[in-house]
This record gives C-alpha cells, structure tokens and sequence, in this order.
C-alpha cells in the first residue's frame, strides 16, 4: 500500500472509533446519573484497573500502549461525570458557599519591620488593615493560626531568585486558603549611612533572596555579604551600628524609614525585579473577580500518575502557571506538589476537576480561587 492509501485507511478507522467513542461517552453520562440517584463515589479504582488488564491483554503486542490510550478515555469519561454529578459533595459545597469580600479593618501579620517589602505588599493587599510585625515567616502563619492576626502576607517567589522554599514548607504545613496575591515590582538599592560612599561600603547585610536578586552588583564591587532575616531589618540594624563601611540592601522606603541614604539604586542583576506575595487566611474567600486557584496534593506511586493529573487540566483547557514539589516529610521520599493554574470556580468544569482530584488523590488540598494584581513599590 502506497502512504496516500494507509492515510485513508486511517482516516476510515478515525471515523469509526469516533462513533464509538461518542457512544462510550454517552454510557458514561448515564452511569453518572446513576451514580448520582444512588449516592455513588465517580472513582471505582476496581473497576478502572480491570478495564485496564483487559485491554492490554486484548491488545497482544501493542497491549501497553492501548492501555495508555484507555486510561486517557477513563480520564475524560471521570471528567464527564463528575460534571454531570457537581456540585456535591464537602469541597464542592465549600466553594459554592464560600464568601466574597475580604475583612477590613482587620489585623493583617507582615514579616520584618516597617519598610520591608512585605510592608509594602501587605499596605497594598490590606489598606485599612492594622499591620502587626513578627521576626520570621512561621510567626506569621502562627498568629493567624492563633487568631492573633486575621491575615498574614508573605512572599512566594521571586522573578529572579525563584521560589521562597520556607514559605512554601510553611504552605504545606498549615494548608491556609490564600485569598488574595499581589506582584509586587522590587527594586533593590544598595542602602548606607548619610556620609558613606559605594567605595568605602565592605559588607552588606539583607535578606537572602534580596542577596541573590543583587549579587552581580555586590560581587562586582568586592562586597561580602551577609544574611538576614528582613531587608527593612537590615535596613534598622545598619542604621543602629553606625559604620560607614556596612550597608543593607533594601527599599528606598526602608532607608528614609530608618535614616539611610540610597548610595546606588536600583542594584538587582535584572531589572524587571517582581516578587509574588500572598493573602493567607483560616477562612475560605472566593471574590467574584478572582483569576488563580491554588491546590497541593500527592500522586499514588505509579508509573505516569503525575503525568495523568497534569494531563487533566490541559484536557480542561487550564494554564498552569506554577508548579513546585517539596518533600512529604514523613520519612517515605514522598513529594508533595503544589500548583497554580489561571482559571475561576465559577466554571461548572472546573470545580468538577478539582472534586474529582479531591475524590481520587491520596492527599488534596484545595487552597483557594483569588485575584493577583500588580501593584508598584
């Protein structure tokens, strides 16, 4: 046979198996009903894992990838159905009744000290917000965890030196709702006493992602770094010590704050300088503008299984927009996945993906649908 003669073999098969795949679609929309008129869970591992042995038995020599070809249609038809089935369910239920406003007026946790970068996010995401100051990220997520603070604001990732690692351990540890995200534009300047000059600054003192964001600068005028917990910290011990020769790197906010001069601005290796802050909270806020939705979860140990969850929001048409593995902790090498994907839960399909992940994962969490903005220093 000629390619042109195979092509229209396949073309005559495509026509078929569509036909049968429709029919197979419309079997699974009436099992969905039946499952729900009788209060049945979508997920039947069982039953998924028979079909699975059967095909690739009947399959011969191309078993394994028939296989791989039925669990996408067991995919889908689980898509389908729990359409057909939501709203139900605890998740469902919480998201449907979820609130739609953010408190004001309202206790609001920042990491560091007055002029941080975290002040600024937090004054931006909160401004009638009373905004109380805690030494480190685990503080902040305490004192919501205590009620002491409504809201806690601390930073994810930065556009330059990446992810926030102790926050996203944080994270995973609490499993708060985030509702509500900020970018915030960064612009880091190298900060000093009002008589120092850039030649007689020796050593500077900031945070550790703040010293990544800079490095280039810092190495390149013989600077030894050294870490701290905050910029806007740095920014006060600087000013305490009174040498001229020790600088922080920081926010212009921060250096009028605490009686320092801006020696050189603008020092980050990369000018387009963001980093991504967020709204924790113990209460769930979906507002009717949000545009991002947060969820972690685990994957069974299975050849392809985070392929396949993956797969199911491109099979939604979602766009992930960040994912981030961290280690389960518990003495196992197990990981634990968090992701972003742009997208609302006022979509009917897009809450029946993540009740049907919740249904199906060995460890979910669904963090929160909220709005991201762009806000400048």
């Amino acid at each position: 046979m000629s390619l042109d003669e195979i092509r229209t073999e396949i073309d005559k098969i495509d026509k078929e198996l569509v036909s049968l795949l429709k029919a197979r679609m419309n079997c699974s929309i009436k099992v969905a009903e039946i499952k729900k008129a009788e209060g049945l869970p979508i997920y039947h591992p069982g039953r998924e894992q028979a079909i699975l042995d059967k095909v690739c038995d009947m399959g011969g020599e191309f078993g394994s990838y028939i296989s791989a070809i039925y669990r996408e249609i067991m995919g889908v038809s689980k898509e389908a159905q729990q359409v057909e089935i939501t709203p139900a369910g605890d998740l469902a239920g919480r998201i449907v009744n979820a609130k739609d406003g953010i408190k004001e007026n309202v206790t609001v946790a920042c990491q560091g000290v007055a002029g941080a970068f975290g002040n600024i996010a937090a004054k931006n995401l909160h401004k009638t917000g009373n905004i109380k100051y805690y030494d480190t990220f685990e503080e902040v997520f305490e004192a919501v965890e205590r009620d002491e603070a409504v809201y806690g604001v601390v930073p994810v990732e930065n556009s330059n030196a990446g992810s926030v690692m102790e926050v996203y351990d944080l994270i995973l540890k609490y499993r708060f709702y985030i509702v509500s995200a900020a970018e915030l534009a960064v612009n880091e300047n190298l900060l000093g006493l009002p008589s120092a000059k850039l030649t007689d600054i020796k050593t500077v003192y900031s945070h550790p992602q703040a010293l990544a964001q800079s490095d280039e600068f810092i190495k390149g005028h013989g600077i030894t770094p050294i870490q701290y917990p905050n910029t806007a910290m740095a920014a006060k011990y600087v000013s305490e010590l009174g040498d001229k020769s020790v600088a922080a790197v920081g926010s212009a906010l921060a250096g009028s704050l605490y009686g320092l001069e801006v020696i050189a601005p603008d020092i980050q290796s990369v000018k387009h300088n963001c980093t991504r802050f967020i709204t924790i909270s113990k209460q769930l806020i979906i507002p009717d503008e949000a545009n991002k939705v947060s969820v972690v979860f685990s994957v069974p140990h299975s050849v392809g299984a985070l392929n396949r969850v993956l797969n199911r929001f491109c099979v939604n048409g979602l766009n992930l927009t960040k994912i981030e593995s961290r280690a389960a902790r518990n003495g196992n090498f197990d990981y634990v996945f968090y992701l972003d994907f742009a997208g609302t839960l006022n979509d009917r399909k897009t809450i029946a993906l993540i009740s049907s992940l919740a249904d199906e994962l060995p460890d979910f969490t669904f963090l929160g649908n909220y709005r991201e903005e762009a806000i400048k220093e």
